[in-house]
């Protein structure tokens, strides 16, 4: 992941020099099975999600002096470990370094919270497809005793759980009855879910040492799929604490996707940028809403088609066509 943004973008260059070698290292060198496990995927994903952040401004800068005149950004957002990236790209985390010892952190506690004393994962997640409604019915019955949940919206038609194995196994059952197909996820654990309580109460006291900062653009939150600043009531230098309670709940609590890109895109988004490894989230997207635009940076040539992308975007714009 990231090696060709390294070897091309000075920015990209910096951002996986200050990471390190070891980081580096799993970038460039690490196998699926090994980026699978939590501590290793979580400082990896942000730190080639960041060098390709850097990469674009950079690229930005260069192709045109004056591009960022035609462009106004709505928001940022990021799925799960991705609003770290946001948060960092909107200012609230001011360092990189201060970044990926957060996600080193929170990774760690998450891989922890996940396994038994023998050190075997205690759950997993499926994603689910079908009508929301349905989804949760079948959640509702299957769960017993156990620990079950929705936790990832992520388009009128998928919708992914999280809980124990035997719950899973409950729910996969009566989920198949109803015609909703269950796909378990290449994942190490149950995320987002109750059994990341304990996480999300250590994740907190990091948090809240980590002096967070007002976020300089609109994030829209995991947690709420709207501005993360919203129900902010508290005085000038408290923002760093309630953003902290805010992200350490994110860490147990359902990913509201579906309903952040609706957001956004009722906020005047035009054009979604995904930014990170993949593009998973663009074709979520196109679940969402099949009419915006989405462009995409993983490497150097997804760069170059995106700036080339958005410069042509920007020249229909000023001719007075549509965009979209």
């Amino acid at each position: 992941m990231g090696k060709s943004l390294y070897d091309q973008s000075d920015a990209a260059k910096k951002v996986f020099d200050a990471a390190g070698d070891q980081i580096k290292q799993w970038c460039f060198e690490g196998t699926k099975e090994m980026l699978r496990e939590t501590h290793i995927t979580q400082p990896s994903v942000y730190t080639v999600t960041m060098a390709a952040y850097e990469a674009f401004l950079e690229a930005m800068e260069k192709a045109d002096k004056d591009i960022w005149s035609h462009i106004q950004i709505v928001g940022v957002s990021g799925f799960s470990l991705g609003e770290y990236a946001a948060l960092t790209a909107a200012g609230t985390i001011e360092e990189l370094q201060k970044g990926i010892d957060i996600v080193i952190k929170r990774g760690n506690l998450m891989s922890f919270a996940g396994i038994d004393e023998n050190g075997n994962p205690k759950g997993g997640m499926s994603a689910a497809f079908g009508e929301r409604a349905e989804i949760l019915d079948c959640v509702e019955l299957a769960r017993e005793n156990g620990i079950l949940e929705a936790v990832n919206f992520n388009s009128p038609v998928q919708t992914v759980v999280a809980g124990d194995f035997a719950a899973l196994e409950r729910f996969k059952e009566i989920a198949g009855q109803k015609k909703i197909k269950a796909r378990p996820l290449s994942v190490s654990t149950a995320f987002h879910s109750p059994m990341m309580e304990p996480a999300a109460e250590a994740l907190k006291d990091i948090l809240r040492k980590s002096d967070l900062k007002s976020p300089g653009v609109k994030v829209y939150s995991n947690v709420t799929a709207k501005d993360m600043m919203e129900n902010f009531e508290g005085s000038v230098g408290e923002e760093s604490e309630f953003i902290a309670d805010l992200m350490a709940r994110q860490a147990m609590s359902p990913v509201y996707w579906q309903e952040t890109i609706e957001n956004m895109i009722a906020d005047g988004a035009e054009v979604l940028i995904e930014i990170g490894p993949g593009t998973t989230l663009s074709g979520i997207v196109k679940k969402v809403n099949s009419e915006i635009q989405t462009l995409n940076i993983e490497d150097s040539e997804s760069l170059e088609k995106t700036i080339s992308a958005l410069k042509e975007l920007l020249h229909r714009e000023l001719k007075g066509e549509n965009l979209c």
